[in-house]
Parts: C-alpha cells; structure tokens; sequence
C-alpha cells in the first residue's frame, strides 16, 4: 500500500509538473498578445537561439539593435520617427516574449532530467514528452518563419496567414501539454457516461471554435477590428458586402466570419451545457461543466467591446483597445482548455 501510495504522489508531481508547463504556455501567449498590439514583432531582427537570451548590456549595443531595425521595412514605412527610447519599448516585449520561450525549454529539460533520474515515468510517457518537445521546437521554428515574414520587401507586419498558424499551432501545443496532464492525474478518476451525440456534439464544438480562433488571428494579422468598429451592425449595415474570394484576406470578410461564428458557438455552448445539466455524478465534472457558458459569454463582450474601442487606436500607444483585446485572447485560451477538459471527462463512453 505504502508502494502504491509513493507512485501515486509522484505521478501526481509529474502531472502538476506539466501543469506548470500549461500556466506557463498561457503566459506565453499572453505576450506574443502583447508583442503583436505593442507592434514590438519585428524589433529583433535575428535568430539567436543560444546568444539571443541576453538583451543589450550598453548604449553601444542599443545604437547597434537598433541599426539593424533601421534597415527594416516597418522602421523605413511607418516607424521612422522612432527614438532609441521607443526602440527599447518595443525591444523589450520581443525579448521578454522569446525568453520566456527559452524558459520554458529549460524548465521542460530541468523537469525531464529530475524524472528521468527518479525513474517515475512510463515508457510512454518519455515517448509524449520527446513529442511535447518536438512541438515546441516547431513552435518555435513556426515563430520566426513567422517574423521573417516582415522583415523582407515591402512588408511592416508579419504576414497575417503566418501569425494565424502560429497561434493555432500554439493551441495544439497547450492542447497537447494539458490532455497530457490530465491522463496523469485523473488516472484512477471515473470518466462521465453520456450519449455517443453528446460527445461528438462536444467534438463539434472544440473544432468550431479552433476554426474561430483562426479568424480571431487573421483580424490581428490584418489589424481588421477597425475596419468595421460598430455593432451590432458593420458600419451601419446589418449585411456587409462579402468576398467570398477572398476569404483569408480581406479584413471585412473575415471579421464577418468571426463575429457571426462567435454567435454560433455560444448557442451551441447554451444547447450542450443544457443537456449536460443533469449529470451529476462526478464532482470534478459538477464543478466545471458551466466554465464554458461563462467563459463564452464573458468573451462575446470582451469581443464587443474591443471593436467598438478600436475606433480610438493610437498607434504605438497602449490603450483600452489593447486591453481588452489581450483579455479577448486570453479567454479564449481558457474556453479552450475548458472544453478539452470536458472531453477529456466523458471521451471513453462509447
């Protein structure tokens, strides 16, 4: 029993373990969030995996930075008037956005190392995380595709389909690591009986909303909240005109899709969150089964009420648009995470 007791508490460490990688890839996000709306993205202009970690130290490593951002297209277009002061503002989210990056790879190692050493992990489990790993790599590889994409020709932001794949390869990075998690803590935890509909209803959902946070990207991409800052209408019109061509690319199209999408999902949220409301029989269940109304509803305002103060953008300023928006992408991460944990609860009934 002791035996029993002593793998239990160390599974139990390990999960928390990648617990702590989930806390730390919702951080993550949280600052490419504030990169992307400081407009810091292309303030580095190289790839230093090992060097880059150290910011410069002098004012001649500042006046050599900020050189090399001098040559950039967005410095030349629309940032010209930049002083070094300003250059360090936007260099420092960048900085802090690919440190925590490197952070997080080296709590990954640190942890590996420790468990490897303690033999508490499964031969599976090394296998997900030699995957984990993979993927944070290609994230990180994704990312500065990413960059490079505008630092070269006429380019002043990251190219918006880019910044989208980015982000949605972030989603399946902190979908991995949490479902992950919970195949380590809720291993002796019963999972939920319900209908085979009710769970590929729930599927349908979680796959709704990944397609809605892509578009969520594309309008940060194509700094598309403005071009359409009223609501419930478009600019007066209850109908805008839709390229359907031009699907991925055209600003009003896509905020068209996104904020009729965001409807959608939130009555199908209300649909299942009815039909879940009588199964009581599990209290980890019990407890979380609403987050997701109340993650929707809270980020449908949070949606709102960033377009309607997207009229007041001052550029390179932070103001209530830039808050709100971060908040909007922040709860979408939870309403994510929220629905995979559902999944995870009632995945097995068949």
């Amino acid at each position: 029993m002791l035996i029993v007791k002593q793998i239990y508490n160390k599974n139990k460490l390990f999960g928390y373990w990648l617990l702590l990688g989930v806390g730390m890839l919702i951080v993550q996000i949280m600052l490419g969030g504030i990169t992307r709306l400081s407009g810091s993205g292309l303030s580095i202009t190289e790839w230093k995996i090992i060097t880059g970690i150290i910011p410069p130290l002098n004012n001649n490593d500042w006046l050599v930075a900020f050189n090399k951002y001098q040559q950039t297209p967005q410095y030349q277009i629309i940032n010209f008037n930049f002083t070094i002061t300003d250059f360090k503002f936007i260099f420092f989210w960048e900085w802090l956005h690919r440190f925590w990056a490197r952070l997080m790879g080296i709590i990954f190692l640190i942890g590996f190392s420790y468990f490897l050493y303690k033999k508490t992990f499964k031969i599976d489990w090394a296998f997900k995380l030699i995957i984990l790993f993979i993927l944070g790599i290609l994230q990180g590889a994704i990312g500065w595709i990413m960059v490079a994409s505008g630092l070269i020709g006429d380019a002043v932001y990251v190219k918006p389909i880019k910044l989208a794949v980015h982000f949605c390869f972030a989603l399946i990075l902190i979908g991995y690591t949490f479902w992950f998690a919970l195949s380590i803590l809720y291993q002796s935890k019963p999972v939920i009986h319900c209908s085979k509909k009710l769970k590929y209803f729930l599927m349908t959902i979680i796959g709704l909303l990944i397609v809605q946070l892509f578009f969520g990207a594309l309008i940060a991409g194509y700094k598309g909240a403005a071009v359409a800052s009223t609501w419930p209408t478009y600019n007066g019109m209850w109908i805008p005109f839709i390229k359907i061509n031009q699907l991925f690319s055209e600003p009003l199209t896509i905020q068209f899709i996104h904020r009729n999408l965001g409807y959608i999902i939130a009555i199908i949220i209300i649909i299942f969150s009815y039909k879940i409301r009588l199964y009581k029989n599990h209290s980890i269940f019990n407890k979380t089964k609403y987050l997701p109304i109340i993650f929707v509803f809270l980020q449908i305002i949070l949606g709102i009420f960033s377009l309607l103060s997207s009229k007041y953008i001052v550029a390179n300023q932070w103001g209530v648009f830039q808050g709100l928006a971060l908040l909007h992408q922040t709860v979408a991460i939870f309403l994510f995470l929220a629905l995979l944990h559902l999944f995870f609860l009632i995945r097995k009934y068949a």
